[in-house]
């Protein structure tokens, strides 16, 4: 009887808890990790996880893009229109191209206007594009790849805001303006609606504000994500033949110079570092999908500490 009555309580006390096996799987699963990264060297660390990102909601994303691009708009605007530091601007400009042996400019401009159905195209290219395809990257974005949509985003703004910088840093005037260069302004010309700067639409939009490029800011970012993330082979060609074909449509119709554009790829890759920093990964090394793991609700404790009162009691 009480060698029965010493094995029966020896074997209750053998038994392990239930409560204790779920309490340890908890820091084994999940501090496991961080105990095995605090016992190697300082140097040795692995790079933290990527960000957690939430699902974009579209009523947020319209209206913060709405605002957002008004805000440039007028902030870019109320930029003084430093007329005579603009053109100086641009023949220092102009000077440091012939040097490097890349002022073609002129070349290009007179070359494309020549062809007049060529030269109207571009003019209708670089004022409706730059727009359009960068809102249709976005909206695929959302669609297709919600969980990159907000790094790829930020990389957008932090580029276009850099840039409002530049533009009041250093005003520059554009080649179709500049004293005694004889650059063509295609859109007067031609009498097409192609610049924001020429026409009837000048006094709507500040006409030195050249440096940093955003057409090639704005049309790099897209064929980066595109090529980044596209599967379709022809989808990757169209990404990258975008910022080389409105590099030349920049030129063709003297609204940038080349260094203009170096400008706006130096705005990009800040615009990609900000959204690394925050992110800690580029927008193609976030996952393609949001978890639905941050927007499910957690279990109580009270009851999952009533579930694992039944479990040891069964």
């Amino acid at each position: 009887m009480g060698e029965a009555t010493v094995k029966t309580l020896d074997s209750r006390t053998a038994t392990p808890s239930p409560i204790t096996e779920d309490e340890a799987a908890v820091p084994s699963t999940q501090h496991d990790d961080a105990q095995h990264d605090e016992a190697r060297p300082d140097g040795a660390r692995r790079r933290r996880a990527p960000r957690r990102v939430r699902r974009p909601r579209i009523w947020f994303e319209v209206l913060l893009i709405a605002v957002s691009y008004w805000t440039y708009s007028l902030i870019r605007n109320a930029v003084p229109e430093q007329k005579e530091q603009a053109l100086r601007n641009a023949d220092w400009i102009w000077e440091a191209e012939k040097t490097l042996g890349i002022a073609v400019e002129q070349s290009v401009n007179h070359a494309v206007n020549s062809v007049t159905w060529l030269i109207v195209a571009m003019n209708y290219y670089y004022a409706t594009l730059h727009f359009v395809v960068t809102i249709g990257v976005l909206v695929w974005l959302y669609r297709w790849h919600p969980g990159r949509y907000a790094a790829a985003r930020l990389v957008l703004f932090a580029t276009t805001g850099v840039a409002l910088v530049g533009y009041y840093l250093y005003p520059l005037a554009p080649p179709r303006l500049m004293n005694g260069q004889d650059f063509v302004d295609t859109v007067l010309v031609h009498q097409t609606w192609g610049s924001m700067a020429s026409g009837n639409l000048k006094n709507m939009s500040n006409q030195y504000a050249a440096m940093p490029s955003m057409h090639i800011g704005w049309s790099l970012w897209s064929g980066l994500i595109i090529c980044a993330l596209a599967t379709a082979p022809w989808a990757k060609i169209l990404g990258a033949l975008y910022p080389t074909l409105t590099l030349v449509v920049i030129v063709a119709t003297a609204n940038h110079f080349w260094l203009d554009a170096v400008g706006g790829m130096i705005c990009l890759a800040f615009g990609f570092g900000v959204s690394y920093a925050w992110y800690r990964a580029l927008p193609q090394g976030l996952p393609r999908q949001v978890s639905a793991e941050p927007d499910t609700p957690r279990t109580p404790l009270a009851a999952r500490l009533g579930r694992l009162r039944g479990r040891s009691r069964a």
